[in-house]
């Protein structure tokens, strides 16, 4: 096992576990798609039909012959006769000869005959049945054309998509009511320490209520698993060890937060280590705050040993048990992270060679936004709830200074 002091960047930490992890075959159930939002693909979707499925008016104006409008301007105006008006939801009952056109409202069935539209704005009124065209366009100009957004058969989401707003209406647009998508992966979360006890009692002197638990199942739901919470154990190694083995029994990651000793963290990485091939990866990470964190893949199951402290153990959560659960969906890229450019209000000194996060506060000026640091410790939970975002310090750097505009990586 890793000595603890064989410390690695979070990101080639994050890259031993993945490597070490099989590529995912993702249990699939299909679900109503008005209800899929944030879920993962399984199957490709192809689209059933052309979208648009007939080419119609983007303007309100007047459907026409393109040609019959070729050098129409406000001192030499076309004049074409009306000769009907396109109904919405219902195919025209006419059609465009040379010389005609017909009124049309966003959204509008195309004529046959006719093959382009003249804005309102660059008509008006003439006499009788007529109207006066004061701009030419070209064929094609302002219609979406059949199949111009999606074409019969086309792939229009990938597998390993994570479905938002937009993927949602578009299934819809398509008719495709119904989606193949990845069910949760089961996350077990385990908390260890002595002196941890359910939310619901009353601490005793030395005793301190359990945070993690909850706090990680947020993460987990929010980043698309199914956490399951297994309660609190003693800092026993047999303990320990039959509570994490009944969890990979039947979860299919384990997440464990260990007691704030020293020893308690040894302890945990012991027990990981025999739970399974190849064992303990990655035992400490140069990070703060979260150095004594544990990546291990056990019989082809991510197991992830968090620090006790609650504002380490989300931190650490973000950097490598959401990539995890991810993977474990079948996520074909990496999604983006919400973020802001921000100015830093005072200098922030680091220890090179070790990443720092720093949690903020956001404020609005007149020039953009000011990120405010919060002077942490790891075991307050509170100084994070009052954090907008928190703020990556790279290894390379000595700190940060005051006016610096800096990328804040937003809370969730």
């Amino acid at each position: 096992m890793p000595e603890f002091l064989t410390l690695l960047p979070p990101l080639e930490a994050l890259n031993h576990l993945l490597k070490n992890l099989e590529h995912p075959r993702p249990a699939l159930e299909w679900v109503a798609t008005a209800e899929a939002l944030g879920r993962v693909t399984v199957r490709a979707v192809p689209a059933p039909e052309a979208l648009p499925p007939f080419t119609r008016s983007s303007v309100d104006g007047y459907a026409v012959q393109a040609a019959d409008t070729h050098g129409a301007s406000d001192s030499l105006p076309v004049y074409l006769k009306i000769v009907g008006e396109v109904a919405m939801g219902a195919a025209p009952d006419f059609s465009l000869q040379a010389g005609q056109a017909a009124v049309i409202h966003t959204g509008g069935m195309l004529p046959e005959g006719a093959d382009a539209v003249v804005m309102l704005e660059t008509t008006q009124p003439a006499r009788g049945d007529e109207v006066e065209v004061l701009k030419a366009v070209a064929a094609g100009e302002n219609l979406l054309v059949a199949g111009e957004d999606v074409t019969p058969g086309q792939e229009v989401i990938p597998a390993g998509r994570r479905l938002r707003a937009a993927e949602i209406g578009g299934l819809m647009a398509l008719g495709v009511l119904e989606v193949a998508v990845a069910k949760p992966p089961c996350i077990g979360i385990l908390s260890s320490g002595d002196e941890v006890i359910p939310p619901h009692d009353t601490p005793k002197p030395g005793q301190v209520r359990d945070i993690n638990s909850y706090s990680l199942s947020a993460v987990v739901l929010h980043s698309g698993g199914a956490p399951v919470r297994l309660g609190v154990v003693p800092d026993q190694p047999q303990a320990l060890r039959r509570a994490a083995e009944e969890a990979l029994a039947t979860c299919d990651a384990l997440v464990i937060t260990a007691g704030s000793s020293a020893s308690a963290r040894d302890l945990t990485a012991t027990v990981v280590d025999g739970l399974g091939k190849p064992g303990v990866l990655v035992h400490g990470v140069s990070v703060r705050p979260g150095k004594p964190t544990i990546l291990a893949v056990c019989d082809g199951k991510p197991v992830i040993g968090l620090p006790g402290n609650p504002v380490s153990a989300l931190v650490i959560a973000g950097l490598f048990v959401r990539p995890v659960i991810e993977r474990l969906l079948g996520l074909d890229r990496p999604p983006f992270l919400a973020a802001l450019q921000a100015r830093l209000t005072i200098n922030l000194a680091s220890q090179a060679g070790r990443e720092d996060w720093i949690p903020v506060q956001l404020f609005r000026s007149d020039e953009g936004y000011l990120a405010e640091p919060i002077f942490f410790k790891s075991n307050l939970i509170f100084s994070l709830v009052q954090a907008d975002g928190l703020v990556r310090i790279p290894p390379e750097a000595n700190g940060l200074a005051l006016g610096e505009t800096i990328e804040v990586v937003l809370l969730q």
